[in-house]
């Protein structure tokens, strides 16, 4: 659904959802691939500058028992902020730059297979709902290794005692810390207490987390722009209307999956083999109220994440355009 098409009373009804729709979808087909990955690395790590805080504050109160740490998410960033500074959110934030590897792998799947599946079916749902799946479950064999390392990093300082790794304690007295000093003492411990396989624990996990919130995220994300745009004034610009549409779809896709969300940090930080195990202590310890910790930091990350993340992909889909097809688009 390169372009927007006006209505045809001879088209077949399967196109009549494509017609009718009021805010184009830019395509695979419709890009510029040297401008798109050269514009995507700058805008996918000033998203992750942005929200990596949130994410690191979310994961520390999923993991920490009850409220035994912190009260909340805004009672998490004073205390953190207040012991250990503004390189205390960012804790772990170099090793989880590395995700941008995972960033470029998922939204190439995801256009690609978008283009795939549109050969078989016109209804964007469908191709939202597919692409969506599989481009995370790529991302996510990327990202697993990455996110057990990052974890453990998250929870050093206030919550160094809810992981099972300190890399402090094997620092060498009066020696200057050095870069990825930390990252290679906590490589080293997975290693030795888990092997190879430590790098993937959770990764069953994450799959159950992320597969269903990207697979939510962008058939909700089109239909709550294309609900707005029914609303908004007809001169209204597209990229308001999806800058408002991505949170919405954010909400959404987090409230569904962040039952699964708590479970996987659980499992990679603490050490965990089994989700029903684990789902089980949680429930027995904090009740099903357990199930919704983290899920307002979430929602909070989620918000500026969407924005960001809906203008910029928008941004630089339109951008990386095709010369020759710039002036044939109506925003």
């Amino acid at each position: 659904m390169s372009d927007m098409s006006h209505s045809n009373e001879d088209a077949p009804p399967a196109n009549t959802m494509q017609q009718k729709r009021n805010i184009q979808i830019i395509e695979w087909e419709d890009l510029d691939k040297k401008k798109f990955y050269s514009f995507g690395m700058f805008i996918t790590l000033s998203i992750r500058v942005t929200v990596y805080p949130a994410t690191l504050i979310r994961t520390r109160l999923q993991v920490q028992r009850g409220k035994s740490l912190y009260a909340g998410t805004f009672d998490a960033f004073v205390k953190i902020l207040r012991v250990d500074g503004v390189r205390g959110l960012y804790r772990g934030f170099m090793v989880n730059s590395f995700t941008l590897i995972s960033g470029q792998a998922y939204i190439t799947t995801y256009e690609l297979v978008r283009k795939y599946v549109s050969k078989y079916s016109d209804d964007n749902t469908v191709k939202s709902v597919v692409a969506g799946g599989l481009a995370s479950m790529v991302a996510q064999s990327i990202t697993v290794p990455i996110d057990v390392v990052s974890q453990q990093l998250m929870m050093q300082g206030q919550g160094a005692h809810l992981s099972r790794f300190h890399p402090n304690a094997c620092m060498e007295a009066g020696k200057p810390k050095t870069v990825f000093g930390q990252t290679r003492t906590i490589v080293a411990q997975i290693f030795a207490a888990d092997g190879f396989p430590g790098f993937y624990r959770g990764a069953l996990a994450s799959l159950l987390t992320y597969i269903p919130n990207s697979a939510v995220w962008w058939p909700f994300y089109h239909f709550y722009a294309e609900q707005l745009s029914n609303l908004a004034p007809s001169g209204c610009p597209h990229l308001v209307l999806q800058a408002m549409a991505g949170p919405l779809a954010a909400a959404t896709a987090s409230t569904v999956t962040n039952p699964m969300d708590v479970i996987r940090a659980r499992v990679q930080v603490e050490g965990r083999n089994s989700i029903t195990e684990t789902f089980r202590q949680l429930i027995k310890e904090e009740g099903f109220w357990g199930m919704t910790k983290g899920l307002s930091a979430r929602i909070i990350s989620s918000t500026p994440t969407a924005i960001v993340m809906v203008v910029g992909y928008e941004s630089l889909k339109k951008l990386s355009l095709r010369p020759e097809l710039v002036d044939s688009r109506h925003w």
